[in-house]
């Protein structure tokens, strides 16, 4: 079984996929002979031509609007927006359009688009090339939001969500695109969308996170440990639909819990997921639910470190949770 980084899963998925279905076609820019910014489509145009992997002008409109053509016709599109600052041209193309069709159109035209997007910071590229957006999507009703943290997550969920027919957001951690190295299968596998996973199982703390987060709030969760502080490490792998079962579950083993997201703090995802718990789990809390979060700033350039919330940040913040009083 090979060792793979994220890119590489990603490009052995779509490669998968494009020999399995015909319908399925790549689009974006520099995508074709340049293999994306990132390499992520790397050779796939020597192998399926330009009819099939298209490199497209710089308009993110234009690359969203074209997809939700071809799937209204009967193709299966996965788009790139080469990073997920640059897909606010294309917002409402996707909020007002995409997100929307199988719901007017009651169900006739269900508009499988998987929209591919690096996010988050990592690369020093300050604010436009570093921001974290899904509050935004997971917002929006009809839309599904992905965000794997490994390699074997990224290739069977970016496999499940090109073979089912609900628009997604496919969100890439670029901090990790080739630091997040780990076995994974050379064939055709799956993961199913929707479900968490629970990455080191305890008793004491819950700790949730999802993308480029969770490997920091692994390495607090194993600093934590040496103080005597047992944590649940999930993994929420799906943004949207959440898997709000498993986290109830962990929450009402441990009573205390720690949500971790790189995105700002304000109307975050973690705010949805701490009043999910509230009304779920209440009785169960022994301490409020603790944010650990990027700032309310735009992302910085030469501050990035202090603006992430990397591992000391969440190591203080789950040490104050777990003495925190009932």
């Amino acid at each position: 079984m090979p060792q793979w980084n994220i890119i590489q899963a990603v490009n052995d998925a779509l490669r998968l996929e494009m020999r399995r279905d015909p319908r399925v076609v790549v689009l974006g820019e520099d995508i074709g002979k340049f293999g994306g910014v990132f390499r992520a489509t790397l050779g796939l145009i020597e192998e399926f031509g330009p009819e099939r992997v298209i490199d497209t002008p710089l308009a993110e409109a234009g690359i969203i609007g074209a997809a939700i053509g071809m799937a209204l016709n009967g193709l299966r599109p996965v788009p790139e927006i080469q990073f997920s600052d640059f897909i606010f041209p294309a917002f409402d193309q996707i909020v007002s359009e995409l997100a929307k069709f199988r719901y007017r159109s009651g169900g006739q035209y269900p508009a499988p688009v998987v929209i591919r997007t690096p996010v988050g910071g990592g690369i020093k590229g300050g604010h436009y090339h570093s921001q974290s957006p899904e509050a935004l999507f997971i917002h929006t009703p009809g839309l599904k939001v992905v965000c794997p943290s490994n390699p074997l997550d990224a290739k069977g969920l970016l496999l499940s969500c090109m073979r089912q027919d609900d628009p997604v957001l496919f969100m890439e951690p670029k901090r990790v695109y080739r630091a997040a190295k780990g076995e994974v299968p050379e064939g055709d596998y799956t993961i199913p969308l929707g479900e968490a996973k629970i990455v080191r199982a305890g008793r004491g703390l819950t700790v949730i996170s999802w993308g480029a987060m969770v490997h920091e709030a692994a390495l607090a969760v194993e600093q934590a440990a040496e103080a005597g502080i047992d944590c649940e490490l999930i993994d929420l792998r799906t943004l949207w639909p959440l898997d709000i079962e498993t986290i109830t579950r962990s929450v009402e083993k441990t009573g205390r819990c720690a949500i971790v997201q790189e995105a700002p703090r304000t109307c975050g995802l973690a705010s949805e997921i701490s009043s999910l718990i509230q009304e779920r789990c209440f009785f169960h809390l022994e301490a409020p639910v603790l944010r650990i979060t990027g700032w309310d700033t735009p992302f910085p350039y030469t501050l990035e470190n202090e603006y992430l919330p990397l591992a000391p940040r969440i190591t203080t913040g789950l040490k104050k949770l777990a003495a925190a009083r009932p």
